[in-house]
């Protein structure tokens, strides 16, 4: 079994990856955490990865992102993958959804950690990745709503 965590430094995800690291650690599975990193300055920005002023580059936010998982979770798996905006009618977050569930695919993982909001419910927004994950059949999904819990 294979515990996946898609990971973007917030606070929803970090607490997402804790979970997945004590449910890991008490089922001695492995925790992969996966940041998804669109070639794309404005959600790097938006994100917190890089500053205002600062010039995106997938290998800095990469070791930035390593930097942060290994230090909420030594023990864990860290991994990234850049989305193949394949089809032009996709935002963003589809993009980033479709490439977690392909991720979640390769390493055969049988529960996603997501922390998100907006996950699961009736009135799912855009921007949000957590929606279209939650929908995939082929592993459970453990949504984490609060980071202080």
């Amino acid at each position: 079994m294979t515990l996946l965590v898609p990971f973007d430094g917030s606070a929803l995800s970090e607490a997402a990856l804790a979970r997945a690291t004590e449910f890991g650690g008490l089922m001695d599975e492995e925790v992969v955490a996966l940041t998804v990193i669109p070639e794309d300055a404005d959600y790097a920005l938006e994100r917190g990865w890089i500053g205002e002023a600062e010039p995106f580059d997938v290998e800095t936010v990469e070791g930035s992102m390593r930097q942060r998982v290994s230090e909420l979770a030594p023990e864990a798996t860290f991994r990234t993958a850049i989305p193949q905006g394949d089809d032009p009618t996709a935002t963003q977050a589809m993009d980033v959804a479709r490439t977690v569930r392909e991720v979640a695919a390769d390493v055969g993982a049988t529960i996603v950690f997501v922390g998100s909001e907006n996950a699961g419910r009736v009135s799912a927004p855009l921007s949000s990745v957590g929606n279209p994950i939650s929908e995939d059949p082929r592993y459970d999904v453990h949504i984490v709503r609060h980071a202080g819990r």
